[in-house]
């Protein structure tokens, strides 16, 4: 029999909680893989199809002369990574983008702009671009770094849609990675955005050298936030030369795979966004994360300004695992 409705365990789920403490994050970590993967799967499909995952397409609108001293990232100034810095794009460009990002099957269209905090001019500047990709009948989602309650009031009546701004690591590893942003800035820029009743993308970084114990307490921050990210994307850390994480130890596939499974456990109703990284990653390992909850992904062979697979290698991911994107109907007969 057809039928269109989502495959979803019966009986009510349980609410979400904001009150994880560290030993029990832990605990989910340190489950068989096995008992781990089938937990994570359970809480899946109570709240979602499991054969669905959402698209976006992330474009970098500003690139590198960054000021902050991110381990990680080639738009710092302070790392030589052979970047080419990039004034901010004209609008007829990113709204280029935005129409061949939908005619790929991407439904959110996200931009990223390498400022620490943007000024008042360049935010009306970005109105433009979240104007323009409105019209191209996108969801619209931006990162330009920290934000005043002013200005993401402004961007929320411009019709933005969701606002990234990721804790990266747990409290305690964080200062291993950045000085110039504290932790505090990051909560009070997520503070600003959720009271401008924007949606909240955040979510973190693995493989920078941090333990499991970081990994714990950064799903344990995310999760115990007031309201869960309604978007949680994890990143496996692209190694950048000239970055100073270039020569970071990889994590563990099997380890990245259980990040995902925690995070679908404590926050139920996020999508969790298979990030950066998959470039890296064999199809075995991708499959492995979409039955441990992840059911986002960026589209298209860039993320912002490293690689990552192209359109037709997701595609045929997706139809060797009978996967569809968020917003298209099943085949017939499934």
């Amino acid at each position: 029999m057809s039928s269109a409705a989502p495959s979803r365990e019966s009986g009510a789920a349980p609410p979400p909680r904001h009150d994880w403490t560290l030993d029990e994050v832990r605990a989910l970590f340190d489950l068989p893989f096995a008992e781990l993967i089938f937990r994570a799967q359970q809480t899946h499909r109570r709240h979602f199809d499991p054969n669905e995952v959402q698209v976006s397409t992330l474009l970098s609108i500003k690139t590198g002369r960054c000021p902050e001293d991110c381990k990680y990232c080639p738009q710092s100034v302070r790392w030589n990574t052979g970047l080419d810095d990039e004034e901010l794009l004209p609008v007829e460009v990113v709204r280029e983008a935005a129409r061949k990002a939908r005619e790929a099957g991407s439904e959110r269209f996200c931009m990223g702009a390498a400022w620490r905090r943007p000024k008042d001019r360049q935010v009306d500047r970005v109105i433009e671009l979240i104007e323009a990709v409105r019209e191209e009948g996108l969801e619209t989602c931006l990162t330009l770094g920290m934000l005043t309650a002013e200005q993401a009031e402004r961007l929320r009546d411009a019709g933005l849609d969701y606002y990234n701004h990721n804790l990266d690591t747990s409290p305690e590893y964080y200062e291993d990675i950045i000085t110039t942003r504290s932790y505090q800035d990051r909560l009070d820029t997520l503070e600003n955005v959720r009271a401008s009743g924007m949606k909240v993308c955040c979510g973190g970084i693995v493989g920078m050298g941090e333990s499991r114990d970081d990994r714990v307490g950064l799903l344990a921050q995310l999760a115990n936030l007031p309201d869960h990210p309604q978007s949680v994307p994890i990143n496996q850390l692209v190694r950048v030369p000239g970055t100073p994480l270039e020569d970071a130890e990889p994590i563990d596939p099997l380890e990245f795979v259980r990040t995902i499974a925690v995070a679908r456990l404590l926050m139920p109703e996020a999508r969790v966004r298979l990030s950066a990284g998959r470039e890296a990653m064999s199809d075995e390992m991708q499959a492995l994360c979409f039955l441990a909850g992840a059911n986002s992904i960026f589209y298209g062979d860039k993320l912002l300004t490293t690689g990552n697979p192209d359109v037709e290698a997701d595609r045929a991911l997706f139809d060797r695992l009978g996967i569809r994107a968020a917003g298209t109907r099943p085949p017939a007969g499934s």
